[in-house]
């Protein structure tokens, strides 16, 4: 009986043939064995609305939202439920999260579409309008796959997708679709592949052509992205967005007045453009073209007073200051129900830099905090999947491993690379070290990451997989293969410097990696005191990644996880990693980087000094501050938020704080 209770088939037919009191029925036998069973909870609030039951079916809903918060179906339903209410305007709040965690739900478009013809917003009844017909054009098995990868069943999409390409091998949008599941679980290696079958095989088809452009900018292949979008540019010459990624991929190239110059021949066709004019921004920050920047910034909120992206910006230059009124327009918007899950997000890290330069701690860590919890709804970070994987380096990179692989890798020391945690000062050593004549500095490389991806096998569905044991298989041609892979696939980053950096700070997960195929490799950790640098994690918006930011318990977890590893990788590397507090190189600037070069076995350089000066691209969230003299301006930052901050001492190493910070936090 309780078996035939979770036949869903029964209830979809019920539902099908309008037999809601029979569905109902069927889905609380469902509840009363399994009560969080997720599709019955969205089916029952689907038949409570139909049957007019608002109130059950908004508590069917709250209750499958605090299950799985960024399920696009449930956000879907609560906008027809707010739709056949009458509260039309937040039933497009609702319809816009849906597509924000789900864009391949049809319905939602459907009514984006719709109410934008209304309001009269061409650009956005554009949008939509293009959405549908791709969605439209797609067979309904496709649709169906993609909606639940949207969903977060990857397997599932996986294995159906895979089945149908096995049958129409040369059907673009199931290679599209593929590529997507490989990029969401880091194999992007087969994305890259499929994408550019597809392209190949649908050469006019913009939107694939468009996803292989930024597949490849994600693998940091700016030449190619070039290419495609001069492509997307002769293909489709009047379009303005097409002009637009022209000029981010020159700017991603590192030629950031040529993006201004080709964003402004943009603006003078588009002048209130607020996408526009913030990438404007952003090339101008980048260039340290600070005024420039926040004109570029404010002209963008002005123009779209929702643009949660240009408040951000500004805020993330570090040194503005919100006005009464920009604070104020912040907080107006945050009232509105049909803003954008990433504008709101926008908006409650840029209040909460705002809160704090008036000092009102209490009410920037509430902005804080609800800007963390958003992003945290929409990750899948784990503490005890991240303690597995950092355990299994330990484990299985102990000395007899390193003693057993031997020598190996090629013999080169023209890479240093610089990690540890965001936000712990490794942009700092970057700028004194690219400020050397015998050094460029690069970017956070993706290389190493990939190259540990490739290693994993299949490593999809929340099992560790092959990595880091399958290191133990490669032979000494392969990680010869894979030294060399690393510096031809780097070099389009450098200038004609003997050495180079690469900042990418997740590298400190595969030291062991880095030994094996460049054993001659400098490596330096970046270092911070745990509460300035978890704080300080916790305050920033990162555009991508670090998802371990996002809790104040996830922070302090994953960097005791750190130092642990660290101390693994001391033991059984000695002399392989130099340690820089950052506290240490603000209080002895010179001592540092002469320890620094002395360990790069480089000479001293004066400029290495005066590294603010250094005319160089800076594309990190701490790309202002190192453009300024050292100073003690982010030392005990988190000091008036203390009251707030126990579940980030609980989760660090006592041994790694002050006594006297403990005290003040348990105050």
């Amino acid at each position: 009986m309780a078996k035939k209770s979770f036949n869903l088939e029964d209830i979809h037919k019920a539902v099908k043939e309008y037999r809601f009191e029979d569905g109902l029925r069927l889905i609380k036998n469902n509840l009363s064995s399994k009560p969080d069973h997720m599709d019955s909870l969205y089916l029952a609030a689907v038949c409570s609305r139909y049957l007019k039951r608002y109130t059950d079916a908004e508590s069917y809903l709250k209750k499958l939202l605090s299950i799985a918060p960024d399920m696009g179906r449930a956000y879907q339903e609560l906008a027809h439920l707010n739709r056949d209410k009458g509260n039309k305007v937040q039933s497009i709040g609702y319809y816009r999260q849906a597509t924000e965690h789900n864009p391949a739900l049809l319905a939602s478009w459907n009514e984006l579409h719709k109410f934008s013809l209304e309001s009269n917003n061409r650009l956005s009844a554009k949008h939509a309008l293009e959405k549908i017909e791709h969605l439209k054009s797609l067979p309904n098995i496709l649709l169906h796959i993609n909606q639940i990868f949207n969903e977060g069943n990857i397997k599932e999409a996986e294995k159906k997708c895979r089945e149908f390409l096995i049958v129409n091998p040369t059907n673009t949008h199931a290679m599209s679709i593929l590529s997507d599941i490989a990029s969401r679980l880091g194999h992007l290696n087969d994305a890259e592949f499929l994408l550019e079958s597809a392209v190949k095989l649908s050469p006019n088809d913009s939107e694939i052509r468009k996803k292989y452009l930024l597949i490849l900018r994600k693998r940091q292949k700016f030449t190619k992205t070039m290419e495609q979008a001069d492509i997307l540019i002769e293909q489709f010459p009047d379009n303005l967005s097409f002009q637009a990624q022209k000029a981010i991929e020159v700017m991603q190239n590192g030629d950031h007045e040529e993006s201004i110059r080709l964003l402004d021949k943009i603006l003078k066709k588009a002048p209130l453009d607020p996408n526009t004019l913030t990438a404007k921004g952003h090339a101008e920050k980048t260039l340290g073209k600070t005024n420039d920047a926040i004109h570029s910034y404010q002209s963008a909120y002005n123009s779209k007073h929702d643009h949660g992206e240009a408040y951000f910006s500004l805020a993330n230059l570090k040194t503005y200051k919100f006005d009464d009124e920009e604070i104020q327009q912040m907080k107006n918007q945050l009232k509105r129900v049909d803003i954008s899950i990433s504008d709101r997000t926008y908006f409650h890290f840029a209040l909460a830099q705002a809160c704090e330069a008036i000092e009102d701690f209490d009410e920037a860590f509430t902005q804080l905090d609800s800007g963390n919890h958003i992003r945290k709804q929409q990750t899948k970070y784990s503490i005890d999947r991240m303690n597995q994987e950092i355990q299994a380096q330990i484990d299985v990179c102990d000395k007899e491993f390193f003693d057993q692989m031997g020598s190996g890798g090629i013999n080169t020391n023209e890479p240093i690379f610089i990690l540890g945690l965001p936000r712990a000062g490794s942009t700092l050593i970057e700028q004194i070290l690219a400020s050397h004549s015998m050094i460029d500095g690069t970017l956070e490389l993706p290389n190493i990451l990939t190259m540990a991806q490739d290693l994993r096998g299949e490593d999809i569905y929340g099992t560790l997989g092959k990595y880091p044991g399958s290191m133990k298989n490669l032979s000494c041609d392969e990680r010869k293969e894979m030294g060399n892979r690393f510096i031809t696939d780097t070099k389009m980053h450098r200038d004609n410097a003997p050495m180079f950096t690469d900042k990418m700070p997740n590298n400190f997960r595969h030291i062991a990696l880095i030994h094996l195929i460049m054993p001659n490799a400098k490596i330096i950790d970046a270092r911070r005191y745990p509460l300035d640098c978890c704080f300080s994690m916790f305050k920033q918006l990162f555009a991508q990644g670090q998802e371990f930011t996002y809790g104040l318990k996830e922070a302090g977890s994953y960097y005791s996880s750190y130092v642990k590893l660290m101390n693994h990788w001391d033991n059984v590397l000695p002399g392989k990693i130099l340690t820089v507090n950052n506290e240490d190189v603000i209080d002895d600037l010179e001592g540092q980087v002469r320890r620094l070069l002395n360990f790069l076995e480089i000479p001293f350089e004066q400029n290495c000094i005066s590294f603010h000066e250094t005319d160089r691209s800076v594309r990190t969230a701490s790309s202002e501050q190192v453009r300024q003299p050292i100073n003690k301006k982010g030392q005990g930052r988190w000091k008036p938020y203390a009251e707030h901050l126990k579940p980030l001492m609980n989760s660090l190493d006592k041994n790694l704080l002050h006594q006297q910070d403990i005290d003040l936090i348990n105050k």
